[in-house]
C-alpha cells in the first residue's frame, strides 16, 4: 500500500483525535491523550498546544499526533510523546511522508521550535538521536486477553516458577495504595533511590513522581508490595515496603511507568510478585494490554539491567523509538555544540 500524496496536516479537536486513535495496532498512549495535559500543565516549562491529523490526498487520516511544547537549556521543541500514532502500515516510506508533512506544518505553524522530537520504527537520514534524553526502541507486551493460566504460560518457565513460588509467600501483600500522602512516599522513594544507585541511572526528585500521580489521577495508581513479619498472636505485622510500581492506565492499556525495589524485593521475587498481582487487577478492569516500557537494546544500553527480568514475561519486540529532527539546522546544530561542550567540562 501506497499512500496517496500529497498530504496535509489539519487541526482535529480531542474527540475527533481519540476515534482515531483507537483504531490503531496498540491501546492509545496516555502521553497523547487528552488525559495527559493537566500533567504538561502541572510541570514548568511545559505546555500542550495541539492535536492534528495527518490526512492523504483522498482525505483519509494517515496519522494523529498530539504536541507539546518543551524546552531544553533555552531551545524551545516541540515533544510528540509516544507518537505520532499510524494509521496506515507502519513501513519506512510512509513514516518519512508523514514526517516531512509534520515539519512542512510546524516550521509555520510554530515557527520558534528549534526541533520536533517524535516517535518512529525505522532509522532515517533526517533522524538524529536524542540531546539528552534516554529512549528505547524494544519493550515487552502483556496481553490480558486471555484467561489468567493462558497469559502464565506465555511467560518464561523460570518467570512461571518464581511467580508461583512468590505467590504462596504469606508473609508478602501486595496492594493498590493510590493517593498516599507525600509522608507516605518518603518510604518508597528512599527504595528507589537505592534502585537507582545499583542500577546507575538518574532519578527527579521526589516531588515530580508526586505531581506525575495527582496531576494524572485517575490514571496514574501505585502498587505496593510490603514484607510482614509474624507477631507473638501469629498476626501479621504492619508491613514495610519492598517494592513498588506507579502504573499508568488509560482506556483499555497499562504502562509500567515507574519501579523500584530493595535487596529483599530481590531476595523474595517481590517485583515478579507485584507485576502479577498487577496484570491479574487490570485484566478484572478490562485492560487489554499491557506495557512493560521499555527494555535494552543496542540504542538503549542503559536499560540492559531490566532486559532479563523483562524477559521473563514474554517475548521482547520492537516498538517506536524517539528520535529529534531539526527544524532550524543551524540553531539545532549549536545546541548539540553546546551540550558537547558540557558534556566535556564536567568530565
Amino acid at each position: 500500500m501506497t499512500i496517496p500524496t500529497p498530504l496535509r496536516v489539519e487541526e482535529v479537536s480531542d474527540e475527533r483525535f481519540l476515534e482515531l486513535a483507537r483504531g490503531a495496532d496498540h491501546p492509545v498512549p496516555i502521553e497523547q491523550a487528552p488525559a495527559w495535559d493537566a500533567y504538561d500543565a502541572a510541570v514548568p516549562g511545559r505546555e500542550h498546544l495541539v492535536r492534528l491529523a495527518v490526512v492523504d490526498a483522498q482525505d483519509a487520516p494517515v496519522a494523529v499526533v498530539s504536541l507539546s511544547r518543551y524546552e531544553v537549556r533555552g531551545f524551545p521543541y516541540v515533544w510528540a510523546k509516544h507518537g505520532p500514532i499510524p494509521l496506515v502500515e507502519r513501513t519506512p516510506e510512509h513514516e518519512k511522508a508523514v514526517r516531512d508533512a509534520l515539519t512542512a506544518d510546524l516550521r509555520t505553524r510554530f515557527p520558534w521550535a528549534v526541533f520536533l522530537r517524535l516517535h518512529a520504527r525505522h532509522a532515517a537520514p533526517d533522524l538524529r538521536e536524542l540531546l539528552q534524553t534516554v529512549t528505547f526502541d524494544h519493550t515487552v507486551y502483556i496481553d490480558l486477553t486471555p484467561e489468567p493460566d493462558a497469559i502464565m504460560a506465555t511467560f518464561s518457565k523460570r518467570g512461571r516458577y518464581k511467580i508461583r513460588r512468590t505467590l504462596k509467600d504469606e508473609a508478602m501483600t501486595v496492594t493498590e495504595e493510590t493517593g498516599l500522602t507525600p509522608e507516605a512516599f518518603e518510604e518508597l522513594y528512599a527504595i528507589y533511590r537505592e534502585t537507582a544507585a545499583g542500577a546507575g541511572f538518574g532519578i527527579f526528585p521526589a516531588d515530580m513522581y508526586l505531581t506525575m500521580l495527582e496531576a494524572l489521577a485517575p490514571h496514574a495508581r501505585v502498587w505496593v508490595a510490603r514484607r510482614h513479619d509474624t507477631g507473638p498472636d501469629g498476626d501479621l505485622a504492619p508491613g514495610r515496603a519492598v517494592a513498588w510500581v506507579i502504573a499508568v492506565v488509560h482506556e483499555d492499556g497499562g504502562t509500567d511507568y515507574y519501579a523500584g525495589n530493595n535487596l529483599e524485593a530481590r531476595d523474595t521475587n517481590a517485583a515478579l510478585r507485584i507485576k502479577w498481582e498487577i496484570l491479574m487487577a487490570l485484566k478484572e478492569e478490562g485492560v487489554r494490554e499491557y506495557d512493560l516500557f521499555g527494555v535494552g537494546s543496542e540504542r538503549a544500553p542503559q536499560l540492559m539491567g531490566v532486559r532479563e527480568f523483562k524477559q521473563q514475561f514474554g517475548e521482547i519486540v520492537e516498538c517506536d523509538g524517539a528520535w529529534d529532527v531539526p527544524l532550524k539546522p543551524l540553531r539545532y546544530r549549536a545546541l548539540v555544540a553546546a551540550l558537547r561542550l558540557k558534556r566535556a567540562v564536567s568530565r
